[in-house]
């Protein structure tokens, strides 16, 4: 409850909500772009308050686009973030229909109903969910990311072959630096400011930010057209009565579906719509603006932010890119997310669940009274809005670094990061490779030496074997029913 972490509650939350409206920039993008700026705020704070302060603010943009990004794909059938997708296809129809109002007002509903279930399931799970993850060891710490890299590279992408090369770009690029053992400079090729490693900041700006500015430029990929008008925000009686069995299945599907490692909020937001259209009496409806197709979706992905945080706090597995990036912020502060962090940093922890609670609230405020002037973001030209990213980027990146070099490596990663997505290699894998690597190396050589280099151990250990083998059917099943799928086909053609 104090006033700078509350104004840095707000903050979050009004640009999370701008980031979400914004077509094409998502909360990835809005995370890494203000990760510099937060960091050169609070930087004459104490080191616990300046990370409190930091990801109180950072939380709430995540939270916050998830919020926005149903607006634009109501008014003009572009979904502001992954997410929202779900929510064009019975969103747009409403709005057509002149109810938008309505369909925003229950996006609104549905997110904070979500959002305080979310936060209730954080406070009641995570405190026995870190004590459990306390008594892992070593092998089990390691095969425990090795999961995490799996589960978050089988669904990342079309290819799960382009996703697992992304993985193994991001473990190589982990290694770049002086070996924290030996003394040993690894792959830094002469250049001296590559002896600290490839800095994660730098990297997240580059390919997150910088990837989706180029790409807008080069394919002039930006909302256009007339908006359709908002009209009334009041929902009926009846719209309330067809809504809340939605939003309170979608909460929960979405809340413990977020708690796997790479499920992510876009697939929560599909599974949520897909039930939901199975269980309605009125299926037929779907698609043609049914207000139970706007209501599950926006529930299932704002639950599956809350849910996302538990493995991201209590095991130090981000399960998915917005919370790999989260994590990268807690490191930049010397704070590793895991079992420790509420013994070691509990007013880190609890003050990032406490302004769950309180950002839901600013955010419902925000959303329905103001939903018209957020409306009117979308028309931002993109004249105004590119040059105001580039600058920030370059800002941000230069102010936290101080290094031309890193400058460069920023633009470099961001050319990078465009040419991969328009060949449908995914980023995320790669992002979160480079932040677990190093953990994922130090417990392997931790286990290697508790157990005197045998590897068997790893095998041995019970909570090692059950997350390996999770892990290999996470990764093998679907490739098993891809070709069974195939057999099928050729016996049928």
């Amino acid at each position: 409850m104090q006033p700078i972490n509350l104004l840095f509650a707000f903050i979050g939350c009004l640009l999370g909500t701008l980031v979400g409206v914004l077509p094409g920039i998502g909360p990835i993008s809005g995370v890494a772009l203000l990760i510099p700026v937060t960091a050169s705020i609070t930087s004459g704070m104490p080191a616990a308050d300046a990370a409190t302060s930091s990801i109180i603010l950072l939380a709430g943009v995540y939270y916050g686009a998830m919020y926005g990004g149903s607006t634009t794909a109501i008014l003009i059938n572009t979904p502001g973030e992954n997410s929202s997708v779900c929510t064009t296809l019975d969103g747009y129809q409403m709005a057509k229909q002149g109810r938008a109002g309505v369909a925003l007002a229950i996006c609104a509903i549905a997110s904070f109903v979500a959002g305080l279930i979310a936060c209730i399931g954080l406070i009641f799970l995570a405190l026995p969910l870190a004590e459990l993850s306390l008594k892992f060891g070593p092998a089990a710490q390691f095969s425990l990311m090795i999961l995490g890299l799996c589960a978050l590279s089988s669904l990342a992408a079309k290819s799960q072959l382009k996703a697992f090369v992304m993985t193994l770009c991001g473990l190589i690029l982990s290694t770049v630096g002086v070996d924290p053992i030996s003394g040993v400079a690894r792959m830094t090729f002469g250049y001296t400011e590559l002896y600290s490693g490839i800095e994660f900041l730098t990297l997240a700006v580059g390919m997150f930010a910088l990837g989706e500015v180029f790409k807008t430029i080069i394919t002039r990929d930006y909302a256009s057209g007339e908006p359709i008008q908002v009209g009334s925000l009041l929902p009926s009686v009846q719209d309330l009565k067809d809504s809340t069995p939605s939003i309170l299945r979608g909460s929960l599907l979405g809340f413990f579906q977020g708690l796997i490692p790479g499920s992510g909020a876009t697939l929560c937001s599909f599974m949520a719509y897909t039930v939901e259209k199975k269980l309605s009496k009125n299926g037929k409806n779907f698609g043609k603006g049914a207000i139970e197709g706007v209501a599950a979706p926006e529930a299932a992905n704002n639950a599956a932010a809350g849910g996302a945080m538990i493995p991201l706090l209590t095991l130090g597995i981000p399960g998915t890119g917005t919370t790999a990036v989260l994590m990268g912020a807690l490191i930049m502060f010397n704070i590793t997310p895991g079992p420790l962090l509420f013994q070691e940093h509990p007013q880190v922890a609890w003050g990032l669940i406490a302004s769950m609670l309180v950002g839901n609230v600013m955010l419902l405020v925000l959303n329905l009274p103001l939903v018209k002037v957020f409306a009117k973001v979308i028309e931002t030209p993109p004249t105004y809005l590119i040059p105001g990213i580039l600058a920030i980027s370059v800002f941000g990146v230069y102010a936290v670094q101080v290094s031309i070099f890193n400058l460069l490596l920023m633009i470099a990663s961001g050319v990078a990061a465009y040419f991969l997505a328009k060949n449908d290699y995914p980023i995320a894998p790669l992002v979160l490779a480079l932040i677990l690597g190093p953990l994922i190396e130090n417990n392997l050589r931790r286990g290697m030496n508790l157990y005197n280099g045998d590897w068997f151990q790893f095998l041995s250990d019970p909570a090692s074997i059950v997350f390996l083998t999770i892990a290999v059917l996470w990764v093998g099943i679907p490739q098993v029913m891809k070709l069974r799928g195939k057999t099928v086909l050729v016996e049928d053609a």
